[in-house]
């Protein structure tokens, strides 16, 4: 059926960015004017009109004068290749102007693989796909100075003659980098370089000397500078920040809750405390069973006013990034770990949020107010755990905390009921946890423990997050809503597929619901492939972003969510802040010389949620993606000395160029590639994530456990290599043929494994 061709008459705003959005290709005035049949007075109106969508943000105008939507990506731009992992080529857009990090796409590279390096640039027709982006590539560039973080080392080149190159800290780098100039730079230093030239023949320009890369707190330093992470505040924020710090801070307009015993319970290294709770029986007889409880959250908005240089340098971070051995803060250590951190004993600027929780567990009514409140105890999981266990105080508590704890666990208990009537996604992935000694050094790495006192935390912090969504909804206030959409068919698909693998069926036909993926778990418990089957679901899973527009949270199984409970690190929890305080009306005395007067949200901020929860939610991607590859790294240096021996590992991704594996209790994935697989030749199985022989002798997939030899373990890049302990590849398995519904073995030609779609060969 054809589109109804639109009528005569100058578009609205909505139906140009609806249309920019649905086309394939580039869009200027031009085909808009012939899209929408604009003639004579209407073109030029459509100029005008184009152009106050230009500065009203709506779109931007990319070279060419071809338009695309705001923040996204134009149809057709100069990109420039950032990263290489196995086939996979990474590009990120040479010219980027949108809110937060640039994009990543996926280059889908024509003909020769492997002919595209970091640095090279190309011109290429970008397209929507998924949840991400890919690149087709229209014509290769002449290279400039692509910036990347190394360690120069020093080896031979051609010839045997010595040389100095540039080792890329990222592990999904191609190659060294030949050293045109190194600067003030020794060899042994992590350093920023500029790339020029094409492929292994690029050469590496020292820009910027970061320091030696073995050091001590040095391994995040190669996150932040590669990531390009503030780190260092500038001295105005950190004068604004020290007047706030100084803010009166007075019981008028708040309530006095002092005399409650608020307790926070928070990791052991935990480096600010924004969030404290208190609970106690409900004496209302109309709500007889049930409990009130407190969400006492630091209130950050007092101190940070929108449009001052605090909040200015808050939004460029967008959250606080938290590494082994430090942190990066959102706000300056005035704020973040002085008052603005709810310690023990010190009169602290809370909003509270006020719950009644009926006998079901159910969260009846709710109401936030300012207030002003005194800890009596900052505690540890541990702690909280080991004295509600065995009902006895921790030495130095005082008397009323360990009834304040008891309290906790009453009503959590009710919470933790209507939780699991609710049924949200129960996933529960390990994760890994670097102690260190005094001197920087790595003393453990180990998996954190899981304890009730978590999931109490976790449901006081949900119970509170609900009510804030909730409550400026009711006052049609602008909510920063957290958004988890559905999984998407294609990822329902590929689920499916995996599932099929294990005899285990995937009917796409049903309402897909948490509760849906929670029988899939519990079909596998005490099965050792459940690891790898969470692993699959969390893949099928959709990014969770921030934004205005309610779409629900899929995970949590909640209407409406909002992220309020941590405003110290998170910059849309103080959005939130801000946006209670103007619909509720909490405005409170508190003015200060260099600070803006009002702490509440402000019309053009509520205006612009839309660009600043896609500017948030990319940065909070780029802290995730920080923190995850400076852990790599810590396991790295922690497996340095063991390179060479034999480790248990499992397999957590299957490639046509080998497969990766994860150390058991450290993580860490490290390449086996195919060429060390023996003598045989290796097929990839796309469907089943399989890489079998030519002859059917021996097959490797995702989630198999078995024993590889450490080869090597790079601190710097994080990356880990292993081999077979037996040249000829006869550890694994023989993997049973698959089968179709009459049970007969399904095969290809010449009796090979069915659905291959590549092949690996020795090199």
């Amino acid at each position: 059926m054809k589109k109804p061709k639109p009528q005569p008459g100058l578009p609205s705003r909505e139906q140009i960015l609806r249309f920019i959005e649905d086309s394939p290709g580039a869009i200027g005035k031009r085909e808009i004017a012939k899209h929408f049949a604009l003639r004579g007075t209407d073109k030029i109106a459509l100029k005008a009109l184009l152009k106050d969508m230009t500065d009203e943000g709506l779109v931007d105008m990319a070279p060419g004068r071809a338009f695309h939507k705001h923040g996204g990506l134009p149809r057709v731009t100069v990109l420039r290749v950032a990263a290489v992992e196995g086939d996979a080529v990474w590009a990120v857009p040479e010219r980027w102007e949108g809110s937060g990090p640039p994009p990543r796409l996926r280059v889908m590279e024509k003909g020769r693989r492997g002919a595209l390096g970091i640095g090279d640039r190309i011109l290429a027709r970008t397209e929507e796909r998924g949840s991400g982006h890919v690149a087709h590539p229209m014509k290769r560039l002449q290279a400039g100075g692509e910036s990347i973080i190394a360690v120069l080392v020093s080896d031979t080149g051609p010839g045997g003659k010595p040389m100095t190159w540039l080792r890329p800290a990222d592990k999904r780098a191609r190659f060294d980098f030949a050293v045109a100039d190194m600067g003030d730079a020794a060899i042994g230093d992590l350093v920023r370089a500029e790339l020029s030239g094409r492929g292994p023949a690029t050469k590496a320009k020292v820009i910027d000397r970061i320091g030696d890369p073995f050091a001590p707190r040095s391994l995040s330093m190669i996150a932040i500078a590669k990531h390009e992470i503030p780190h260092v505040f500038g001295e105005e924020t950190l004068a604004e920040a020290e007047r706030a710090a100084k803010l009166p801070l007075t019981v008028d307009g708040r309530e006095d809750l002092r005399d409650l015993p608020i307790v926070a319970i928070d990791p052991v290294d935990a480096r600010d405390y924004d969030d404290a709770i208190w609970a106690a029986p409900d004496e209302d007889a109309a709500n007889k069973g049930g409990w009130r409880a407190i969400v006492a959250i630091a209130d950050v908005s007092y101190y940070v006013r929108a449009d001052g240089a605090l909040d200015r340098e808050a939004r460029r971070r967008g959250n606080s990034v938290y590494f082994p051995d430090r942190v990066v803060p959102m706000l300056p250590e005035a704020l973040s770990a002085g008052v603005c951190s709810l310690k023990a004993n010190e009169d602290r600027a809370a909003m509270a949020c006020h719950l009644v929780v009926d006998r079901h567990g159910k969260v009846t009514s709710w109401r936030f107010a300012r207030a002003l409140v005194r800890l009596r105890a900052n505690i540890a999981y541990e702690r909280a755990q080991a004295a509600h266990d065995a009902d006895a105080p921790d030495e130095g508590w005082d008397a009323d905390v360990l009834p304040a704890l008891q309290n906790l666990w009453g009503c959590w208990r009710l919470l933790a009921k209507a939780r699991d009537a609710r049924a949200p996604l129960d996933l529960d992935l390990p994760e890994r946890q670097v102690i260190l000694d005094e001197k920087g050094g790595i003393a453990e790495i180990r998996v954190r423990d899981r304890l009730d006192a978590h999931r109490l935390i976790e449901d006081y912090m949900i119970a509170a997050n609900v009510a804030a969504a909730k409550a400026l909804e009711a006052k049609k206030s602008p909510v920063m809503y957290r958004i988890h959409e559905p999984p998407s068919r294609e990822k329902l698909v590929s689920l499916m597929d995996y599932l099929d693998t294990f005899d285990q069926s995937f009917a796409l036909g049903q309402v897909i619901t948490p509760a849906v993926f929670n029988r899939l778990i519990d079909g596998f418990s005490g099965d050792d492939r459940l690891p790898e089957i969470m692993e699959a679901i969390l893949r099928s899973q959709t990014q969770a972003y921030y934004g205005p527009a309610n779409a629900g949270h899929f995970g949590l199984a909640l209407g409406s969510y909002a992220h309020f409970t941590s405003p110290i690190r998170r910059y849309a929890d103080l959005i939130v802040h801000r946006a209670l305080v103007d619909a509720w009306r909490l405005e409170v005395p508190g003015k200060a010389k260099g600070l803006p007067p009002r702490t509440g949200l402000g019309e053009a901020d509520a205006k612009g949620l839309s660009r600043i929860g896609e500017a948030i939610s990319a940065l909070e991607r780029r802290a995730m993606e920080a923190e995850r590859e400076t852990i790599d790294r810590y396991v790295a240096a922690w497996l340095a000395t063991r390179v060479g021996e034999v480790v248990p590992a499992r397999i957590t991704g299957v490639q046509p160029f080998g497969f990766f594996a994860t150390v058991d209790g450290l993580g860490g994935d490290g390449l086996v590639p195919v060429s060390t697989l023996g003598s045989e030749r290796f097929f990839y199985d796309e469907a089943a994530r399989t890489l079998d022989s030519e002859h059917g002798r021996v097959s490797y997939s995702v989630g198999q456990r078995l024993d590889l030899r450490l080869v090597d373990a790079n601190p710097i890049s994080g990356a880990l290599r292993f081999e077979l302990p037996d040249a000829d590849g006869s550890l694994p398995v023989k993997r049973p043929p698959r089968r179709d519904g009459k049970g007969k073995p399904i095969v290809g030609k010449r009796g090979r494994p069915a659905n291959i779609r590549h092949q690996g060969r020795r090199r």
